[in-house]
């Protein structure tokens, strides 16, 4: 799925969080943003699934403008063809692991329950949570609960995946292992990429990097 931004700009009151963003991601590829913080990576990525509304400006995927949707409609889309990873996870306590997973297969309602659990199985072994499955949420690390969201995210298979900061709350060595899971997992199918983050590791593993400024997108500069 292609997305498309241009010339976004979004205020809260008459400070504006950013300003004139455009971007081009193709489908397959997989684009880093990076920033100071306060300088509203989130609330771009929020922009770029619909989550958040914005002043000026456009976002289309696959030619269909966000705008001109409304809230059903934008979480319709999301449903079938977006994924979102969180900083902060977001799994349900009351819901196990295999559970969790499975959630927007059950939102879309399309699949039979035996491809269903088939398919949520091969997601927890892709990311490394084989036999974990019947496992409760606080019975996790924080790696383990960070790879159930993005199994949970790519189960549907979205061709597009918007990740928050996805290694933001865990040691080196568990976020290296957390985005070899991200990266492998979005390349098997093809999706794009938008990663925010303030890893250097992180981005550094990107096709593009970007600096996003109250001014807009930018390349990073080359050290």
């Amino acid at each position: 799925m292609s997305l498309v931004i241009s010339n976004l700009s979004k205020h809260y009151g008459d400070a504006a969080v950013f300003s004139q963003v455009s971007l081009d991601v193709a489908a397959g590829e997989f684009v880093a943003i990076v920033g100071e913080s306060g300088v509203g990576k989130s609330t771009l990525l929020n922009c770029m699934a619909g989550l958040d509304n914005w002043d000026t400006g456009s976002v289309t995927l696959d030619g269909l403008d966000l705008g001109r949707l409304n809230d059903d409609q934008r979480a319709q889309l999301r449903r079938q063809h977006v994924g979102f990873v969180f900083q902060a996870f977001h799994v349900l306590p009351h819901l196990d692991v295999a559970q969790n997973v499975a959630l927007p297969l059950l939102l879309l309602g399309q699949g039979d329950p035996a491809a269903d659990e088939a398919r949520v199985q091969a997601m927890l072994d892709a990311v490394g949570l084989s036999g974990l499955g019947q496992r409760l949420p606080q019975q996790l690390s924080g790696g383990q609960l960070q790879r159930v969201a993005i199994a949970r995210a790519l189960v549907h298979r979205p061709s597009l995946l918007l990740a928050d900061e996805p290694t933001g709350n865990l040691d080196p060595s568990t976020a290296a292992k957390v985005m070899d899971a991200l990266i492998a997992q979005a390349r098997q199918q093809h999706a794009s990429l938008v990663l925010v983050t303030h890893s250097q590791a992180a981005s550094a593993r990107a096709d593009r990097v970007l600096t996003l400024t109250a001014d807009g997108l930018r390349p990073r500069a080359t050290q």
